[in-house]
């Protein structure tokens, strides 16, 4: 199977050596022919050949699509721009397996204005058939959130009685009691006046609070001119709720154009994008994606852009970026000819753009916890640790190694695997130091690691926790435990990136050993916290090891003195009962049967358990 993919690759490379240098679209084919990937080029030759190269360094996505292509078509185009509005168009009309995909299936809401008399205003899951409606809403708990603010400040009935018919029978509930309503249900409110206050209601949905009080604030200060004090008193109280209600509500306190926040968030093979739509100045909806198999941040980030605002969706004024993109100019472009106005592409690094792209990123890390099962400050950690470090990837599975000893007796190793920010316990490994019998920590290490990396390259090798290669080893210990450990990876021909992990003369953790010096952790606090867990783990993990491992041996020492019991029958012992207290607690008869001994051997074992221990 193997000569045949290689076989096939060959073709595609020779295949691939006589493509044209032009911009242009490709599409990747299966054995059946059918399209599985559309992407585009500003050069086709090298970009399509970048997909057979004979030593790859693919995203996990890109490899496995590359397994299932066995042709390709192209289609070359005059730019680049036409290229990217071709592609849009081509991955609509084919949905290929391995594009970013958004589907519209989750559905939109409403909010509704029932009609007249006596309107009502309600959030509905579905497109009803009668009355105002506004939105749609691609989050049910914006359309639900809106309405509610706009039923609190507008002290709206959300009782069940009918007006006109029910006015003026039986006592106003409590809501009218304590200023919640305005008590339509009294006959104190006219329809004529209901009425303005629905469509008051409306304007502060459609437009937000900011404006409904400038408006309603010219209406309160003409009718006190007017003399007409008790309008303006409802007026002034109007504005209040309208206040409080705006507190409630996440409001951009500087002028802002409609502007969507877009940002990606990556954990354990999974993405997902979130969009945050700001209108007239405050948050006005939301929706998140979940994109399938991970790829590079901006690879995806541009692919999403692309297809999203290709859906016949609402282009604002303003789309902000949590990660740079290669081709941000073309898809400016590409958005400004279909909403036919200016629209900005940015990646904001300061000022009030770049809080939003970071509220977009907050929101896609949260969406994602809940998808993997992890929390969004563990995706935040290891996001952080990744960027202090340098790493081309999010590190979601982390070794870590640390020496224990007792001067030169008993000296072990823990290797310890944190994944996606948490223990992976069923993946922690012991090692008894063999080769060295002198107290040498840096060759006990690169005895551990050389070990370790020999079960890697083993092709019979089955342990699951030897066969995964690790995204990022920390050592407990410094810059020349780096050293040692990186020459026996070199030896290997091992590429895992390597740092040391630095406690202060407290034993806290202090920073990160690096090649070119020392990184301060201690000013973030999410990586902090996850590499002071790492180090007090291992530390732990190895230390408890060696003294269990001590306890054992100094037993196994006194018990091979008795007459009939040698290393191997101790060894059977020790693995039947399995703690010294169990041995303790056991009869004479047990012990036999388990060693393999007589019953005066046993009862020699007895006395000796009996009166040592």
């Amino acid at each position: 199977m193997v000569t045949k993919m290689n076989e096939r690759l060959d073709w595609l490379r020779e295949k691939t050596y006589l493509l044209t240098t032009s911009p242009g679209v490709y599409q990747m084919k299966d054995k059946t022919g059918h399209i599985i990937y559309i992407g585009k080029a500003k050069n086709l030759r090298n970009r399509v050949s970048s997909y057979f190269a004979k030593t790859p360094n693919h995203t996990p996505k890109v490899a496995k699509m590359v397994e299932n292509v066995y042709d390709y078509d192209f289609i070359v185009t005059t730019s680049e721009y036409e290229a990217l509005v071709l592609e849009c168009s081509m991955i609509k009309q084919h949905s290929p397996k391995y594009n970013i995909l958004l589907k519209d299936d989750k559905g939109y809401s409403y909010i509704r204005i029932s009609p007249p008399p006596y309107s009502r205003i309600t959030a509905e899951l579905q497109k009803p058939s009668s009355g105002t409606l506004l939105g749609p809403y691609t989050s049910s708990f914006v359309a639900k959130q809106a309405a509610a603010e706009a039923g609190r400040a507008f002290m709206l009935p959300t009782c069940k009685r009918v007006f006109p018919r029910d006015i003026g029978k039986g006592r106003p509930c409590l809501n009218y009691q304590i200023k919640r309503c305005m008590g339509v249900c009294t006959g104190k409110i006219s329809e004529a006046e209901y009425a303005e206050i629905i469509k008051e209601a409306e304007d502060f949905i459609r437009n937000g609070s900011e404006a409904s009080v400038e408006r309603l604030t010219a209406q309160m200060n003409e009718a006190a001119e007017n003399l007409e004090f008790e309008l303006a008193a409802k007026l002034r109280d109007r504005i209040s709720a309208i206040s409080r209600a705006a507190d409630s509500q996440n409001i951009i306190a500087e002028k802002l154009p409609d502007t969507d926040a877009v940002a990606i968030a990556r954990n354990n093979g999974e993405a997902c994008a979130a969009v945050i739509m700001y209108r007239c100045g405050r948050l006005f909806d939301r929706a998140e994606y979940f994109l399938g198999e991970d790829d590079t941040e901006s690879a995806m980030l541009e692919d999403f852009v692309t297809q999203y605002y290709s859906g016949g969706r609402e282009i604002p004024r303003n789309i902000v970026l949590g990660t740079e993109v290669q081709d941000r100019e073309n898809i400016e472009h590409l958005l400004r000819d279909r909403s036919g106005r200016a629209v900005d592409v940015m990646c904001p690094r300061r000022g009030r753009f770049m809080r939003l792209a970071e509220i977009a990123k907050s929101n896609a890390e949260e969406y994602l916890s809940i998808r993997v099962g992890r929390t969004a400050a563990e995706i935040s950690a290891l996001e952080t640790l990744a960027k202090m470090l340098g790493l081309k990837k999010t590190p979601l599975y982390i070794e870590s190694y640390d020496i224990s000893n007792l001067g030169s007796a008993d000296m072990v190793a823990g290797m310890i695997v944190f994944e996606n920010g948490r223990p992976c316990k069923k993946m922690y490994k012991r090692f008894s130091i063999k080769e060295n019998l002198v107290q040498n920590d840096l060759a006990c290490m690169q005895e551990v690691l050389r070990r370790r990396f020999k079960h890697y390259l083993d092709p019979e090798e089955t342990d699951e926790g030897f066969k995964r290669l690790p995204d990022l080893i920390l050592l407990d210990g410094g810059r020349n435990q780096l050293a040692a450990v990186n020459e026996v990876l070199w030896e290997m021909d091992i590429e895992v990136p390597v740092f040391g992990m630095v406690k202060d003369n407290n034993h806290r953790t202090r920073a990160i050993t690096a090649d070119g010096g020392e990184i301060s952790i201690s000013e973030t606090k999410a990586a902090f916290m996850l590499v002071t867990r790492i180090q007090d783990e291992v530390h732990r993990f190895a230390i408890t090891y060696q003294r269990k491992k001590h306890r054992r041996s100094s037993f196994e020492l006194g018990i091979t003195s008795i007459k009939g019991i040698g290393e191997k029958r101790a060894i059977k012992l020790l693995t039947a009962f399995k703690t010294t207290e169990a041995l303790k607690n056991a009869s004479v008869e047990e012990i036999a049967k388990a060693a393999g001994i007589s019953e005066n051997a046993a009862k020699e074992v007895y006395d000796f358990v009996q009166n040592s221990m």
